[in-house]
């Protein structure tokens, strides 16, 4: 039996073969839209011609002096370089100059990008044509003011001097915001590090949005494709609108991360349009009780500890064993919120990890997973990280007989499992 999952995004985009025992049940967890094909030009433009809430960015764009276009990173699938071509024409015919042009990555939290990620995710022609900035949490951010929840909003000084703001990102199911895009460019993509901490620790201590901010207790209302009064969510949006966020552009990706829909428009109205399709795209029928579920990473590779909890709850309710398989060459990604920097010390975000108490064995596939890497996914004592697939086959084959049934979800960071948490 071979499976094939995709690997390695943005360092070639090949697959992984998987090959199992022939005596397993091994079922593969296809999300709806793994194989929706891709937008050919025609149907991106005709996105940018009928913009869903504003007018076209062409007409924006008259009279303005100063245009910011805001792009997500490398933990995130989107191809922007697709799409940044419509948006400079747009520009164009309202009468912008490539003077008048910046670009700036929405990190949040994230590390740094380098030039040869601007190069990944913009081409090669942009970093040489435009300014291309890093977004920096903790230097250079405007206060704007409170939200109604009472969080302080900081933006980035270079984003509040332009009066044409334009955010490309992905629409992608969120463990927090519900799904990922639209005013996620502003909060967290370039606010400030108090900003950020108070919305994605506070708020989640809400059963629905007040002022209070209880700590420690997981709002009911936050979690993946939960919208309906999702604080986080709202707090989002009102910070992205006191930010003079103008217009998104926002992609439907299916397993290759391939555009399959774009959503072009107001902030809140586009990327409720988008949440439509999304939810149908990335819905993935949940798997009947298996003894090994075997997570593999893509969209999101460098962000393994997404897949962690979506995949321990599939498992059978006496527990199983779980795999996880984030093949990219840069590891995981830095997080100033929620990583380790030390042995005893993190972000303000950051906890020692935990081992679901319902996962037998944890193993990691190699060899791109650090020490550090790990253990925002797992315990590092807690878990084996292997370096051939053949090797973990061996390993689960000591303890799972012939009967044994495994779930293989291709892409565990962005695939959605309605009725798994609380969604709309």
């Amino acid at each position: 039996m071979i499976v094939k999952v995709p690997q390695l995004p943005w360092y070639g985009d090949t697959e992984l073969e998987l090959v199992f025992p022939d005596l397993w049940e091994v079922v593969t967890c296809k999300m709806a839209g793994q194989d929706a094909p891709k937008l050919n030009e025609n149907r991106i433009q005709a996105a940018f011609l009928n913009p869903i809430g504003t007018p076209r960015i062409s007409k924006l764009a008259k009279n303005k002096k100063e245009v910011v276009i805001l792009f997500d990173d490398m933990s995130r699938p989107t191809e922007v370089a697709e799409l940044v071509p419509y948006v400079l024409r747009e520009l164009a015919a309202g009468g912008i100059k490539d003077e008048n042009i910046r670009f700036i990555a929405t990190i949040g939290c994230h590390g740094a990008m380098k030039l040869m990620d601007f190069v990944k995710k913009l081409g090669p022609d942009i970093p040489r044509r435009f300014r291309v900035y890093n977004h920096n949490p903790y230097e250079n951010c405007t206060y704007l003011g409170e939200t109604s929840l009472g969080t302080p909003v900081s933006v980035n000084s270079e984003v509040m001097s332009c009066d044409l703001k334009i955010a490309i990102g992905s629409i992608l199911p969120h463990p927090m915001a519900g799904f990922g895009g639209g005013g996620k460019a502003i909060l967290p993509g370039v606010s400030s590090i108090d900003t950020i901490s108070i919305n994605h620790m506070n708020l989640i201590g809400h059963s629905k949005p007040t002022r209070e901010k209880p700590q420690g207790i997981r709002d009911s209302s936050v979690g993946w494709g939960s919208l309906n009064d999702n604080a986080l969510r709202i707090d989002v949006d009102e910070a992205a609108k006191m930010a003079g966020l103008d217009v998104i552009v926002n992609a439907v990706v299916n397993l290759r991360r391939d555009t399959i829909g774009l959503f072009v428009g107001g902030p809140v109205v586009a990327f409720t349009e988008g949440v439509k399709l999304a939810r149908k795209v990335y819905a993935t029928e949940r798997p009947e009780e298996p003894d090994i579920v075997v997570a593999n990473c893509y969209a999101k590779a460098n962000e393994g500890s997404l897949a962690v909890p979506p995949a321990n709850r599939l498992l059978k309710g006496q527990g199983g064993d779980l795999v996880l398989i984030c093949n990219i060459p840069e590891g995981q990604i830095c997080h100033y919120l929620y990583r380790s920097f030390g042995k005893n010390i993190g972000g303000r975000g950051w906890v020692p990890s935990k081992k679901p108490s319902n996962v037998n064995r944890m193993i990691v596939l190699g060899p791109y997973v650090d020490r550090v890497g790990l253990d925002w996914i797992g315990p590092p004592e807690s878990v084996t990280v292997v370096n051939s697939w053949t090797e973990i086959v061996n390993i689960l084959e000591d303890r799972h007989g012939n009967d044994t049934r495994v779930a293989v979800i291709p892409d565990a960071t962005i695939q959605y499992f309605p009725g798994l948490w609380r969604d709309d």
